[in-house]
């Protein structure tokens, strides 16, 4: 086929191929044990696969509706209303979408305009800079604190002016797996009283928390709760990124313009998953002991690596570890990353890709949501590194 022969003006100029996308290439071609791209390599619950296949034999197969099937809008307001004590209209305040990724697209787009700057935490979660961008807004950098990445509260209330629309959080932290604390909550809640600024809060790893911490979601927090969208993920916390399913919570009003957006951007998810995810979520033990499942499968990985050359960074939640090599090699992150995929045979994702300016701090990120045999393998030759 013949090349577009018209002037183009890309919209996101500065935008390369994904980093998850390049080093699960990688991965595949030097069939390296893949501990770049988070998604788990065990199998998910025969229950909840039953229950799929239940709904789809029953006929539960065209369009759900737009705001999500009204039972798992349902389940998901008394499993927060349980969890957190906070209670979310399932008519006017819950709408499922097609993964996290969509419902982050789709809440930035509803709010963001021209000339409007959204604040976000570096290093982030890649899909957040350029969907402002796209929309017209200036993305403003706060980066968090090396090597705990705590919030620089100093640095980031300079950064808040009266061009200020939205604020961007991610707790438990990809990719860090840093936790916010409820001072850190309560310092948000202060600063953005009395402003128009918008808050997403990214909390799809609230399950998956560790070493007895709790998780401080936003709806904890009554007046910050009023201004903030909350974005969940279904494929985060049943081991099925495939399904793309997750969820936005939001006050009426600031669903409403959600909603505008949404229903254009996908109209609706899929079907009979979200029907047998609503009978799922109503037994609380197929969530409440992810915290523990993940902290195993870390604990692991960390005991296994104790003896290695790596610098073993604190992990309190999501399920990344990070790895400073820095006593093993001098190679910049995305040049290690490479290396050690085509000589060792283990994929992980570098972190400065995750910065707007490529901070380097010789830090890998490696996914520990595996087989116990896949993270023993891939320690035993991380060990020899």
């Amino acid at each position: 086929m013949e090349s577009f022969n018209g002037t183009l003006q890309s919209k996101l100029p500065q935008t390369e191929t994904s980093i998850f996308a390049v080093m699960s290439q990688l991965a595949s071609e030097h069939k390296a044990i893949n501990l770049s791209q988070g998604f788990p390599d065990f199998p998910i619950s025969e229950e909840l696969i039953d229950l799929v296949t239940y709904y789809m034999r029953k006929g539960f197969n065209q369009y759900a509706p737009m705001q999500g099937v009204p039972k798992l809008r349902q389940a998901i307001s008394s499993m927060f209303q349980k969890n957190y004590g906070i209670k979310y209209d399932p008519v006017s305040e819950i709408n499922i979408t097609a993964g996290a990724t969509q419902a982050l697209f789709s809440t930035i787009s509803a709010f963001i305009r021209e000339g409007d700057e959204a604040i976000i935490f570096e290093p982030a979660y890649d899909s957040y800079a350029p969907a402002v961008k796209i929309n017209g807004g200036m993305v403003k950098y706060s980066n968090l604190e090396f090597p705990d990445f705590s919030i620089n509260w100093q640095d980031f209330t300079r950064l808040i002016t009266n061009r200020t629309k939205l604020i961007i959080i991610n707790t438990p932290q990809n990719p860090t797996g840093s936790v916010l604390k409820a001072e850190d909550l309560q310092r948000l809640e202060r600063l953005t009283s009395g402003t128009d600024i918008i808050v997403i809060s990214d909390e799809v790893y609230e399950h998956l928390i560790f070493d007895g911490i709790a998780h401080q979601s936003v709806c904890r927090f009554p007046e910050l709760a009023k201004r903030t969208l909350v974005i969940g993920s279904f494929g985060k916390t049943f081991h099925a990124t495939g399904w793309k399913t997750g969820f936005v919570l939001a006050p009426q009003k600031l669903m409403a313009e959600f909603r505008k957006v949404h229903q254009f951007t996908v109209f609706a998810s899929n079907t009979p998953i979200q029907h047998a995810i609503a009978d799922f979520i109503g037994n609380e033990d197929n969530y409440k002991g992810l915290g523990a499942f993940y902290q195993q499968k870390r604990d692991m990985f960390v005991q296994a690596l104790k003896g290695s050359r790596f610098k073993i960074l604190p992990c309190y939640g999501t399920y990344f570890q990070l790895l400073d090599y820095s006593n093993i090699s001098d190679k910049n992150e995305m040049d290690f990353a490479r290396w050690l995929v085509e000589e060792h045979k283990i994929a992980a994702i570098p972190v400065s890709p995750f910065y707007h300016k490529k901070d380097d701090h010789k830090v890998l990120r490696f996914c520990f949501a595996k087989k116990d045999e896949t993270i023993m393998e891939a320690a035993e030759i991380l060990s020899k590194i």
